[in-house]
Order: C-alpha cells, then sequence, then structure tokens
C-alpha cells in the first residue's frame, strides 16, 4: 500500500498478506536500504523488519502487515544522492520446509537532494504541526447519502476550526453526488480524498479498514498534533462549559485516550409543532432518540499522538508509546447513527413526540443535545462556503 520515514533511521512499510500463512507459517521481513550511488546495490544496508499485525485477527484472505525497519544508523542524510528502501518478504517455509519463496519489493525512493544533513532532518521530523486536529476515516463505500455527509462535515469543521484537517479514503461511496458536498471543503483546505478504490480487489476486513487507518497515521503523523479515528455516522461532542481545545489540553500527558458512545435511534424521529418541514430538517435535528439500554458493551472510538504511535487499529491502539486512558466520560463523547448515512433515503421510520419510550424491549430517551447545535452548524456553513449545498438530497 505504501511506506513512509519515520525520522533518520527508520521507516515504516504498510500492505497486505495471505492471512493463512501468518495463521500457519512464520514470515520474515528483510528491509535493505540502497544507495542510489552505488548503482549495483553495494554498500547497502539491512536489518530484520520488525513485524506488526494490527488487525487483531479479523483478516480474512488478506490481513494487515505493518513492517518497522530501523536500521542501526541514519540512512539516505547525505544530500548527495538518494536511495531506495527494498522489502524482502519471505514465506520462511510456510508450513512446507522444502519450500521458500521471496518477494523483493522497492517500497519506497528518495530522489538526489531530497534530505540535505541530520540536522535538516531532525529539524524536519520535529517542527511545529501544521494542525491540531487531523481525522483519518475509514474508508467509505456504498450508495451513500449526501445529506448525512453534509452534516458531518460541516459540524466538525466547525467543531475542530481552522487548524484542522480531514482525510477521506474513497473505496468507491465518494460518487458524483457526494464529491459535490466535499468539494466546497477541499477547495478551502479542509478536505483530502484519497483514491483507494484498486484495493477492493483484495478481501480484507471491512473493505481493509486496518490498512486504511496505518496507511494515514504513517501518512500524516508529523503533520498533526493530535489524530482522531471514528467514522462518518458518528459526531464528537464535548459539554458545553467546555471546548475540545480545554478537553484536548486536560490529556495531553496520554498518548491515547478513547471516547464513549451514546447511540440514536436510526430510525426513531421527532415529532414537533411544524410535520410538515420534518423531511426538510437535518438527521442531526430529527434523529433525538436516545437508546439507555443497560448492561451492554458499546464500541468506544479513539484519539492518538501520531508521533507515539507504530501501528494503529479501529477501536485503538495497542502499539504506543505512553500511557492510555479511558476514562474520559463526562469530557468527549460521540453519537452514534448507525446505519443513516448508508442508504440514500429519509431516515425516519416512525414518528414520536414523547420524551420516553420503549421499541423492541429498548428503552429510549429524548436527547436534544446534537439537535441544538444543529442550527449554529447551518450559519457556519452558510458563512464558510455560501449556498451551494442547499438543495443538497438525501
Amino acid at each position: 500500500m505504501s511506506a513512509y520515514r519515520g525520522g533518520l533511521n527508520t521507516f515504516a512499510v504498510i500492505g497486505l498478506s495471505s492471512k493463512p500463512l501468518h495463521v500457519f507459517g512464520k514470515p520474515t521481513y528483510l528491509c535493505e536500504w540502497v544507495p542510489d550511488s552505488t548503482g549495483n546495490g553495494s554498500g547497502s544496508v539491512t536489518v530484520s523488519g520488525t513485524k506488526i499485525l494490527p488487525d487483531w485477527g479479523y483478516g480474512r484472505v488478506y490481513t494487515v502487515v505493518v513492517i518497522n525497519c530501523t536500521f542501526p544508523s541514519p540512512v539516505g542524510i547525505d544530500g548527495s544522492h538518494g536511495g531506495r528502501l527494498v522489502l524482502h518478504a519471505s514465506t520462511s517455509g510456510g508450513g512446507d520446509a522444502n519450500f521458500n519463496l521471496t518477494d523483493t519489493i522497492d517500497v519506497l525512493e528518495e530522489k538526489n537532494g531530497l534530505l540535505n544533513s541530520a540536522s535538516n532532518e531532525l529539524a524536519e521530523f520535529n517542527k511545529p504541526q501544521k494542525y491540531d486536529y487531523l481525522y483519518c476515516g475509514s474508508p467509505l463505500y456504498g450508495n451513500l447519502s449526501p445529506q448525512r455527509v453534509r452534516e458531518w462535515i460541516a459540524y466538525h469543521v466547525k467543531m475542530f476550526g481552522e487548524r484542522s484537517h480531514f482525510v477521506i479514503y474513497d473505496a468507491g461511496g465518494v460518487h458524483s453526488e457526494v464529491m459535490e458536498v466535499l468539494r466546497p471543503w477541499v477547495e478551502r483546505g479542509y478536505v483530502t480524498v484519497q483514491d483507494i478504490r484498486e484495493q477492493e480487489r483484495f478481501d480484507g476486513y471491512y473493505h481493509n479498514q486496518f490498512l486504511v487507518v496505518n496507511d494515514c497515521l504513517h501518512r500524516y503523523r508529523f503533520m498533526t498534533k493530535w489524530m482522531f479515528f471514528f467514522d462518518v455516522d458518528e459526531f464528537i461532542f464535548v459539554p458545553k462549559k467546555s471546548t475540545l481545545k480545554s478537553v484536548m489540553d486536560s490529556l495531553e500527558e496520554f498518548t491515547q485516550f478513547t471516547i464513549e458512545q451514546r447511540t440514536i435511534s436510526n430510525k426513531l424521529c421527532y415529532l414537533d409543532d411544524h410535520p410538515g418541514k420534518i423531511y426538510r430538517k437535518w438527521g442531526i435535528e430529527k434523529l433525538v432518540y436516545r437508546d439507555m439500554m443497560k448492561g451492554i458493551r458499546r464500541d468506544r472510538k479513539y484519539a492518538i499522538q501520531p508521533r507515539n504511535v507504530f501501528a494503529t487499529g479501529v477501536h485503538m491502539s495497542e502499539n504506543t508509546i505512553g500511557k492510555t486512558t479511558h476514562k474520559t466520560e463526562g469530557k468527549i463523547m460521540y453519537y452514534h447513527y448507525h446505519g443513516t448515512i448508508s442508504e440514500r433515503r429519509e431516515p425516519c421510520r416512525q414518528f414520536v413526540n414523547t420524551t420516553e419510550m420503549k421499541v423492541g424491549g429498548k428503552p429510549y430517551v429524548v436527547d436534544t443535545t446534537m439537535r441544538e447545535a444543529a442550527g449554529a452548524v447551518k450559519r457556519f456553513e452558510l458563512r464558510m462556503i455560501g449556498s451551494a449545498l442547499l438543495k443538497t438530497r438525501q
């Protein structure tokens, strides 16, 4: 998939590999740095690659592999020549002691003069981050609702602020009408869309979700102080007496923290005094019934300081330097509107005008937190990008 330099002497290679091979065999990796000035590979340096499997066994035909290549001393820092990082991936028998296959892959090339000196390179990796907050999204696929995407991006650009950026990985879900919603934010420098439709050919877990988040981690790890991982049907929220900055400052001692979920019904809609206008309202205005079922485990999402992370997952990372905390209740949470973005239809299936109710044995209560935020988000969108999206359809 990709490879990135992580310092003077270290690199990360992100890709897919055979899951059966990793389950039943013990494949190995050898990293080789080949200076361009030699031409024939002499003077190259080799080191064993450290394998990380970040998808916790969720892989299918393919599993995600992150290879850390750390050389004993800096490589490629002489500006007079560049070099290549070559990965030698070996099956090491792969269940058959008489059979060994090695693939040699050029994973990274640095041109002449790219790195001028060790001191300049250190400055490059330690300079202040361009962003305070960067969003790494899971792959988008299917016939997504432009309106739901519109709400999500406007809300989070407002919340995350000017020094933020959102990376959207397109696995087929950024169709023309979704792109119309994203384009104004792309043009203003808030959004980058990465085309990864080609990876859909490979049968990995959930459209190769773990591959995507690890590419995002290493691609942008030196550009942002904090990196968030959650989905486009999830909305981050902090209580009114705090700000996102005050919450993040209070968690600065941690490399990673997880975020509690508040689950919102994707079918029940609040019927207020203007029933004729309900279909014109945003999803976060009318989907206000919160699932209050007790005693069940709800998934959490998370944020990290990426310079201290070697590989990452969907709900948290196990490959970090520094502390992780899960004690964020009341500080930061996310509202989850499961399934509302995956179909281009009106989400309301049942209209209710009571504050508490049970459906299918599940208790629900009205939670107007996001509804109350919608007006300010709409005004923010109009101020930032004008009226271009006012006629956006489901």
